[in-house]
């Protein structure tokens, strides 16, 4: 039971709020350090004896991003990522979390402003699901730090109802209801960091894709900085803001899924992300890849009508269409909630009207920023007259820039 499986909030408040305005910078070698950014490493190494496993590690980690480390195994993206909360002591240079510099902290008291999920979950076989999730706040403030209702909302936050689940025990858990326990219990005391080494790769492809889109909708409602470390590039191209491409212990390359898929830095990157993904398909426009069905409700729709559709389609949002099917508007569920309570309330009166759209026929290669950038993770696709006719998703991204792999697997069969 390793100390950094807990989490608590990191109580230098007025600390991180003069580096979050961006005051404090740091110059060595030349270079300028935004130490406003969440995570700094500056020339940190890591050896053991003779062996390097980081060289000389430079990067910056900006506040509330989704940020993947991503390489084939012994390339050090883990060992980047345990250095953070120092389960890994680096060798040589300096480490900053939120402007502070994590190797003049205590160990403990780090690891409890950081939240930690890994593969194997570590859930207390003894404890209900409820107490799993409430552990790191007992173990920081007592049996009495533990808020059951905080508890129930994180359970339904991460998909699993909390009459049902909250007082089972792990063993009657699937996997992946347990790793959403994980995930719960890393948010209890509402870390702004949060590490997660490859969570979902023991899952089923399906288990895992409803987590990762779960992962998505939780950080455009919660602004975490999250650090997750996986080896399949299709993971990272589906959750990440920025990816980090690491090669024998280095940095090779660092940017957004487009920036590293139209530009790769070098002949590695290329390999290591198939060129072809997009390359085979530069003819393509969004009409090829997007959803035909998407989850549309008239803009008179009660509220709660709405939260039962999308619970029953596992959908975060809906598009907001009249009846000849025109664009009104979007709703997901943080405009949802935040008119639950008021029951004359429609999905008319709590959409958002500002879109981002995009026409039939727009090349694909045109339209991928705009998926990686909306909040909402998603685009409607229009016809002429404004009718949507389709969704571009970046599941949908995903699907269409695998298939080169998946029909060149099967060819080899």
């Amino acid at each position: 039971m390793g100390q950094g499986l807990f989490s608590c909030i990191c109580p230098c408040f007025a600390t991180r709020c003069i580096f979050a305005a961006g005051l404090f910078l740091c110059k060595k070698d030349g270079r300028d350090w935004n130490l406003a950014n969440a995570i700094v490493f500056e020339h940190v190494a890591k050896q053991y004896e003779e062996s390097v496993v980081i060289a000389d590690l430079n990067l910056e980690i900006p506040e509330g991003n989704i940020v993947v480390l991503v390489g084939p195994s012994g390339c050090g993206k883990t060992t980047t990522m345990k250095m953070i909360n120092r389960l890994i002591e680096p060798t040589q240079g300096r480490l900053y979390v939120n402007g502070q510099n994590v190797l003049e902290m205590d160990a403990v008291e780090l690891r409890r402003g950081i939240g930690y999920v890994i593969q194997q979950i570590g859930l207390m076989p003894h404890m209900t699901i409820g107490e799993n999730i409430g552990l790191s706040a007992q173990l920081a403030s007592g049996k009495k730090g533990v808020d059951k209702s905080r508890v129930d909302e994180l359970l339904q936050m991460v998909g699993l109802e909390p009459g049902q689940y909250r007082d089972r025990y792990p063993a009657e858990l699937s996997g992946g209801q347990q790793q959403r326990v994980g995930v719960a219990r890393a948010l209890m005391c509402n870390p702004p960091i949060i590490l997660m080494d490859e969570p979902f790769s023991a899952l089923d492809p399906i288990t895992r894709e409803q987590l990762q889109d779960e992962l998505i909708r939780l950080n455009q409602e919660l602004n975490k900085t999250i650090i997750f470390v996986t080896h399949d590039m299709d993971e990272a191209l589906k959750i990440a803001d920025q990816i980090v491409v690491m090669q024998g212990g280095r940095v090779v390359q660092m940017g957004t899924p487009d920036q590293i898929l139209r530009h790769p830095a070098n002949e590695f990157v290329r390999g290591f992300l198939g060129e072809k993904r997009l390359s085979s398909h530069q003819s393509w426009t969004v009409d090829d890849v997007m959803l035909s069905s998407p989850v549309t409700m008239g803009a008179g729709k009660g509220l709660a009508e709405a939260v039962q559709t999308m619970h029953r389609r596992r959908v975060t949002g809906v598009l907001v269409t009249d009846r000849a099917r025109k664009l009104l508007g979007i709703a997901d569920t943080s405009d949802i909630h935040s008119g639950y309570q008021e029951e004359s309330l429609t999905l008319g009166d709590v959409m958002r009207t500002e879109i981002q759209t995009v026409q039939t026929g727009t090349p694909l290669i045109d339209a991928i920023p705009l998926v990686q950038t909306v909040p909402y993770g998603y685009v409607p696709v229009l016809d002429a007259e404004q009718r949507l006719v389709g969704l571009l998703t970046r599941s949908s991204l995903v699907d269409v820039l695998a298939k080169p792999y998946l029909e060149e697997a099967a060819a080899s069969e």
